[in-house]
């Protein structure tokens, strides 16, 4: 998905989608705080649109959460809080850019493309040692050598490289790379430990994703 909306108005959540997927993007919504936390901690998207007023987690929190974890997707904030302090609160939590409800719908492309391009500059690339994953392109290898991962692949590497030399328990993995509703068996996280050791380590003769015994699993630089 290009851009993720978390606006819990019906109305304007349709408009900016309809808006939005006229412009070419491709949009993902959620009209709640949570979801929409989780959906940004677990894909990449160019941008995102961002209520403060939100059920179960405001904006302000959903911003200073993903700052925190390293995401450093473009935020525009939408609000209908139009008072200094409360622009500065959404500047100072890690918004990009801020504004006020009612909105014309031109300035709000145009301050939206800005933040694209300006974001379009960050690295987006982890690394390990020769072991990479571009968050943006949706790509992962070793070297020159390309990984074709599959997406639940690629989500559990990503959580792994992003906390890598951390020990994370399987549960922390299934909180990060798994959809909040998913209520099965947490030892599929070892199913997709042993594909990616498959895919990423024993063809290049590393042992970089490791078991720590009753704690978890890590990922760390030197796993030759």
């Amino acid at each position: 998905m290009d851009i993720l909306v978390i606006e819990d108005d019906p109305h304007v959540a349709a408009a900016l989608r309809r808006g939005l997927e006229a412009e070419g993007y491709s949009v993902e919504h959620a009209a709640d705080g949570l979801h929409g936390l989780q959906l940004a901690l677990r894909h990449t998207y160019m941008a995102i649109v961002l209520d403060i007023m939100l059920p179960g987690v405001h904006g302000y929190r959903i911003c200073a959460e993903l700052r925190r974890a390293g995401v450093h997707t473009p935020i525009l904030m939408l609000t209908a809080k139009d008072g200094e302090y409360d622009q500065a609160e959404g500047l100072d939590t890690g918004a990009d850019d801020y504004l006020c409800k009612p909105f014309s719908y031109v300035v709000f492309l145009a301050r939206l493309r800005a933040l694209i391009r300006r974001g379009g500059t960050r690295d987006t690339v982890l690394r390990a040692d020769d072991l990479w994953l571009d968050q943006s392109a949706r790509r992962c290898g070793r070297g020159e050598t390309e990984i074709r991962l599959t997406g639940q692949e690629f989500a559990v590497l990503h959580c792994l490289l992003r906390s890598a030399g951390q020990v994370l328990s399987k549960l922390e993995i299934l909180d990060d790379a798994w959809d909040m509703a998913y209520d099965g068996d947490p030892g599929i996280v070892q199913v997709y430990i042993s594909l990616l050791r498959r895919k990423v380590d024993q063809p290049f003769g590393r042992r970089s994703i490791q078991t720590v015994r009753r704690a978890g699993y890590r990922l760390t630089a030197d796993g030759a």
